[in-house]
C-alpha cells in the first residue's frame, strides 16, 4: 500500500487550486452572516485585549464553558485563527473568507494524497475534483464559522496519513507515526469535535487494509482460539497492541473533553431539534429517516438550505409513513456495501470499506443516534463524510470507464457532473452575500421553518425596515404558533414602530406560552434560557408608564424566581428600582448580579450610578474605575467618572479627569458634551485659550449647545473680550430667547462696553417679562433708570427690588444713594450728575452681575440617570444634561462657596467706594 502512495505533483496541486479559485472567488465578496455574527462580530475572544487563556475557557461563541447557556462546542484552535484574522484586518470579511478558501485548497490536496492510497492516479484526481466543487461544501467554505470543519479536516487527514506509516518492515511497529497520529487527533479535536473519529478509521485501516484481514478470516481465527485449537498469531498481537494504544489515547481525549464541558450536555429546545423530544417510535423513525435525507443531499445538492431546524422535515410518526421506504432502501444499500467490503478480499472491497468509514464514522457525532444535537440536518457536517462519497463515485466511475462500451458516456457524465456542481457552487456562494439573501434563498427551499421567517425579519430589522420585518415575524407566528421567540420578535417590532398596545399584546402571548414553574424541576431543561427575555421585554415596555412600575417589578421577580442565576433580570430590576427611587434595593440587585458575573463592566458602571444616587461619590468613583479596568473603552464610565472628578473640586483629580475626557472624545468624536466638559476643566484651570478652543469645537458639532454658547460668552467677558461675547450671546438667544443669564450678560456688556442703554434696557425688561421676581434683572433695570437720569423711576424700582430681596444690603445702600441724589437735586443749581459717578455705578453693576453669573460655570455638570431598554437589554446611562444645562445645582462644593464669598466681599468693598464718592459730593 505504501508503495502505491504517491506524492501530489505540482500540476495536480495547481489544477486543484485553479478549480477551487474558479468555484469560490465570489465568496470573497460575502459578509458575515448567520452564525458568523455570534462567532465573529459578537465574540470578544477575537480582540487582542482579551487574554489568550480565555480561548481555552470559553466555547466557540465566546461563552464560558461553565455557563448553562454554553453550546459546549470547544474549538479553541479555530477561534485562534479568527483572532489572527482580527489582528491583521479586524472585521474585514474578505480576509476571513480568503483564509477559508486557502484551507479548502489544503484539504483538497491532502485528500488527493489520501485517495492515492486506495485509487489509481486518475480516479484520485476525479475524487479530489468532485470534492473541490461539491455544492454541499458552500456552508463550510463560504460561511466563516465553517472553518471549524476545514481545520479539523486538515488534521483529521494528516493524522490518518501519519498512521499509514506505522507499519514497518516485517510487520514491525513504528511508534513515531503513532505518537504523531495521537497528537494530530488531539489538534483536530481542538478544531472541531468530530476530529476524534479518525481513530476509528485508523483501526479499520489497520485490521482490514494494513493486515489484510477479512471478516470471515477474523471469525475463523476467533473460533479456533476459543476452542483452544491455536494461539493468537504474533502479527495479530502486534495489531492488538497498536489498537490498544490508539483506543487508550482516544479514551484519554474523551475524558479530557468531558471534563471541559463539566459533564453537562448543551441545552437545546424542541424548536432546534423536534425529534429529540418526541416520544417513541417517532423519535427513532425520524432520526433514521434523516440518514437518507443526508445521503440525498450528497447525491443531489440542488436544493440547499442554511437551516433545517423546526418544521423543515416533518416528524415520521408512523410505521406506515411512506418515507420509511427511503430509510429501508438506504439501509439496504449501505448494508450490501458493508457486506461486500468486509467479506471479500481485494483492492475494490478495501476501497469501498475505507470510503464507507469516511462516510459513516465522522457523521456519527451529528447523527442524533447516541446523543441529541442542536440541529436536524446541517450541510456543514457533511464536509468529511462527502470525502467517502467522492471516493465511492470515483471508484464507480473507474469501473464504468474501463469498459469500452461505457467509456465515452462515463467521461461525458463525469464532465457534466463536475461542471454542473461547479456552477451550482458558484451560484450558491452569492446566497451567502448577506443575511437577507441567505435566508430568502432558504425560504425558496422551505417555507415551513419559522426560524427562517424570523431571520429574514431580523435582517430587515437591522436595516431599520420595521414594517417589512413585521410581516416576516407575523408569518413566523403563523407557521409555528407556539414559537415564543417569534411572538417576542413581533412585540419588539411593534415597540420600534411605537405601537405599544400591540407590542404588549404580543409579549403577553409569548408569556402565555412559557411553561409554568414546576417545583424542583430546572427551567432551562425545558425551554431555551433566552425565552426568559419575554419577562424583561414586557417589563421594559410597561415601566414607561409611571403607574405600572410595581407591575414591571413583579415581572422581573418572576423571571428571577424561574432562574435565580438570570443576570439580566437583576440588571433590569436594578434600573427600575432606581427609577422608583429605591437606591438601596437597586444596590442589592446589582450586587446579586455581580455575584454571578464580576467581569461585566456594565454592572460595575450601574453600581456606580447607584452610589451617586446614594450621595456617595467616593464609592461611585471606585466602581467607575473597576468598570474601566475591565473595559478601558467603556464610554459612559469614562465620561461620568471624569464629571465626578470635575465636580469634586479637587485640583489633583483634574489631570486624570482630562485624560478620561480626551479618551472619551477619541471614542465618541461626534459627541459635543465631551468637548464642552474639557472646556469646563480648562476654565477651572484658568487655561482660557484652551477652554475657548474646546467650547468652539463643541459648538461646531452642536450649534444650539446652550451651555457651551453661554460659557464661551462668559469666558470672553471674564477675559476682557466682551465684544467677542456679543455674537455668541446673539446665537444663544436666537436658540433660547428666554435664557435669563444670557440676557443679563448681554445687557451688562451693552451697558458697560457699548454704552447702549436702550439695548441693555430691552434685555432687562425681557427678563422681567419672563420672571417678574428676578432680583438680578430687576436691580440691573434700576441701574439703567439711574443711567438715564430718571431718579424717581430708579427709586421706585429699587423699592420694589428691595421688597423682593429685603436681606440684600447692597440694594438698600443703592436706594439710599439714589434718595440722597434726589434730595441734592432739589437744589436749583444742580442739574447734572457727575460723569464719573455714572461710570462707577456701571462698574459696580458689572461686578455685581458677574458675581452671580460666574457661578454658572460649575453648574453645567449636572447629571441624570436614564435607562435604555432597547431589545430587552438595558443598562443605566448617566450623561450630561443636554436640554437644561444651566439648571441650578442644589449643592455646591466647598471651593465654590469660598470663591463666591470672595466675590461677594469684593463687591461689598466696591459698594463702599461708590458710597464714599457719592456722599463726598
Amino acid at each position: 500500500v505504501l508503495e502505491k502512495m504517491a506524492d501530489v505533483s505540482l500540476k495536480e496541486a495547481a489544477l486543484i487550486v485553479g478549480v477551487v479559485a474558479a468555484c469560490y472567488w465570489n465568496s470573497l465578496f460575502c459578509g458575515f452572516v448567520f452564525d458568523d455574527v455570534s462567532a465573529i462580530l459578537d465574540n470578544k475572544d477575537l480582540h487582542p485585549s482579551t487574554p489568550l487563556k480565555n480561548l481555552f475557557q470559553n466555547d466557540f461563541w465566546g461563552t464560558p464553558m461553565s455557563e448553562e447557556r454554553s453550546h459546549k462546542s470547544y474549538r479553541p484552535l479555530t477561534v485562534l485563527t479568527f483572532r489572527l484574522n482580527y489582528l491583521f484586518s479586524e472585521l474585514n470579511a474578505v480576509s476571513y473568507h480568503f483564509l477559508n478558501l486557502v484551507f479548502h485548497v489544503v484539504v483538497c490536496i491532502v485528500f488527493l494524497k489520501v485517495c492515492k492510497l486506495f485509487l489509481d492516479n486518475k480516479s484520485s484526481i476525479v475524487a479530489s475534483l468532485l470534492f473541490a466543487v461539491h455544492p454541499i461544501h458552500t456552508e463550510a467554505v463560504t460561511g466563516v464559522v465553517g472553518r471549524a470543519e476545514l481545520l479539523s479536516s486538515i488534521f483529521f487527514l494528516a493524522a490518518f496519513l501519519s498512521y499509514t506509516k506505522s507499519k514497518g518492515p516485517d510487520n514491525t511497529i513504528v511508534w513515531t507515526p503513532i505518537a504523531m497520529t495521537v497528537f494530530l487527533v488531539a489538534v483536530a479535536t481542538l478544531c472541531k469535535e468530530q476530529g476524534i473519529t479518525v481513530v476509528g478509521i485508523c483501526c479499520v485501516y489497520e485490521v482490514f487494509i494494513a493486515q489484510g484481514y477479512t471478516l470471515p478470516v477474523l471469525l475463523d481465527t476467533a473460533v479456533h482460539i476459543l476452542r483452544g485449537k491455536g494461539s493468537i498469531p504474533f502479527s495479530m498481537l502486534q495489531t492488538l497492541l497498536k489498537l490498544i494504544v490508539l483506543m487508550f489515547s482516544t479514551l484519554l481525549l474523551v475524558v479530557v473533553r468531558v471534563q471541559v464541558i463539566q459533564s453537562q450536555l448543551p441545552v437545546f429546545t424542541r424548536f432546534d431539534n423536534p425529534a429529540a423530544v418526541s416520544p417513541s417510535p417517532a423519535r427513532q423513525l425520524t432520526f433514521n429517516y434523516l440518514l437518507p435525507v443526508n445521503a440525498w443531499l450528497l447525491l443531489n445538492p440542488s436544493e440547499l438550505c442554511c437551516d433545517w431546524t423546526m418544521g423543515t422535515i416533518p416528524l415520521v410518526e408512523s410505521l406506515l409513513d411512506v418515507r420509511n421506504v427511503a430509510t429501508l432502501t438506504f439501509f439496504g444499500f449501505l448494508g450490501s456495501l458493508i457486506v461486500f467490503s468486509l467479506r471479500y478480499p481485494g483492492d475494490s472491497s478495501k476501497t469501498v470499506l475505507m470510503a464507507l468509514c469516511l462516510i459513516v464514522l465522522p457523521f456519527i457525532p451529528a447523527s442524533n443516534l447516541f446523543f441529541p444535537v442542536g440541529f436536524v440536518v446541517a450541510e456543514r457536517v457533511l464536509y468529511v463524510p462527502s470525502m467517502g462519497f467522492c471516493i465511492l463515485v470515483a471508484h464507480g466511475w473507474k469501473k464504468l470507464s474501463t469498459r469500452s462500451v461505457l467509456r465515452k458516456i462515463s467521461w461525458v457524465c463525469l464532465t457534466a457532473v463536475l461542471f454542473t456542481h461547479a456552477l451550482k457552487t458558484l451560484h450558491r456562494n452569492w446566497d451567502w452575500e448577506s443575511e437577507y439573501t441567505l435566508f430568502m434563498s432558504a425560504l425558496k427551499v422551505n417555507k415551513n421553518n419559522a426560524k427562517l421567517w424570523n431571520n429574514v425579519g431580523h435582517a430587515l430589522e437591522n436595516e431599520k425596515n420595521f414594517e417589512r420585518a413585521l410581516q416576516f415575524f407575523i408569518q413566523a407566528t403563523q407557521v409555528q404558533p407556539d414559537d415564543i421567540g417569534a411572538h417576542m420578535n413581533v412585540g419588539r417590532t411593534y415597540k420600534n414602530l411605537n405601537k405599544t398596545k400591540e407590542a404588549e399584546e404580543s409579549y403577553m402571548i409569548a408569556k402565555s406560552l412559557m411553561p409554568q414553574i414546576i417545583p424542583g424541576k430546572k427551567y432551562a431543561a425545558r425551554v431555551a434560557p433566552n425565552h426568559l427575555n419575554v419577562y424583561i421585554n414586557l417589563a421594559n415596555l410597561i415601566r414607561a408608564n409611571e403607574s405600572r412600575l410595581e407591575e414591571a417589578d413583579q415581572l422581573y421577580r418572576q423571571a428571577i424566581s424561574m432562574r435565580p442565576d438570570f443576570k439580566q433580570a437583576y440588571i433590569s430590576r436594578g434600573e427600575l428600582l432606581l427609577k422608583m427611587n429605591k437606591p438601596l434595593k437597586a444596590k442589592e440587585a446589582y450586587l446579586k448580579a455581580l455575584e454571578l458575573d464580576r467581569t461585566n463592566a456594565d454592572l460595575w458602571y450601574n453600581l456606580a450610578i447607584v452610589y451617586i444616587e446614594l450621595k456617595d461619590p467616593t464609592e461611585a468613583l471606585k466602581n467607575f474605575n473597576r468598570a474601566l479596568e475591565l473595559n478601558p473603552t467603556h464610554k459612559l464610565a469614562l465620561f461620568n467618572s471624569a464629571l465626578l472628578m470635575q465636580e469634586s473640586g479637587e485640583a489633583r483629580l483634574r489631570p486624570e479627569a482630562k485624560q478620561r475626557l480626551l479618551h472619551y472624545v477619541k471614542e465618541e468624536p461626534q459627541d459635543a458634551n465631551g468637548y464642552f466638559n474639557l472646556g469646563m476643566l480648562a476654565m477651572d484651570d484658568k487655561k482660557d485659550t484652551e477652554a475657548e478652543a474646546w467650547m468652539k469645537k463643541a459648538i461646531k458639532l452642536q450649534p444650539n449647545f446652550r451651555s457651551a454658547l453661554f460659557n464661551l460668552a462668559l469666558l470672553y467677558s471674564q477675559t476682557a473680550k466682551e465684544l467677542m461675547a456679543l455674537p455668541v450671546l446673539e446665537d444663544l438667544l436666537r436658540y433660547y430667547p428666554d435664557h435669563t443669564k444670557g440676557l443679563i450678560l448681554k445687557g451688562d456688556i451693552l451697558m458697560n462696553q457699548k454704552k447702549d442703554i436702550v439695548g441693555a434696557k430691552t434685555c432687562f425688561e425681557k427678563i422681567l417679562e419672563l420672571d417678574p421676581n428676578n432680583v438680578q434683572g430687576k436691580h440691573n433695570l434700576c441701574v439703567v433708570y439711574f443711567e438715564e437720569r430718571d431718579l424717581m423711576k430708579a427709586e421706585k424700582c429699587l423699592v420694589e427690588t428691595l421688597a423682593l430681596a429685603p436681606h440684600e444690603e447692597y440694594i438698600q445702600r443703592h436706594l439710599n444713594i439714589v434718595r440722597s441724589k434726589i434730595a441734592s437735586l432739589s437744589a436749583a443749581e444742580q442739574s447734572l450728575l457727575p460723569a464719573d459717578e455714572t461710570a462707577t455705578g456701571a462698574a459696580e453693576e458689572k461686578k455685581n452681575s458677574l458675581k452671580h453669573l460666574k457661578e454658572v460655570k460649575n453648574e453645567q455638570k449636572s447629571t441624570q440617570s436614564t435607562v435604555d431598554n432597547s431589545k430587552g437589554h438595558s443598562k443605566s446611562k448617566k450623561q450630561t444634561e443636554k436640554n437644561n444645562m444651566d439648571k441650578e445645582t442644589p449643592k455646591k462644593s466647598t471651593k465654590e462657596i469660598k470663591d463666591i464669598e470672595k466675590k461677594r466681599v469684593a463687591a461689598l468693598k466696591r459698594l463702599e467706594e461708590i458710597e464714599r464718592i457719592l456722599n463726598g459730593e
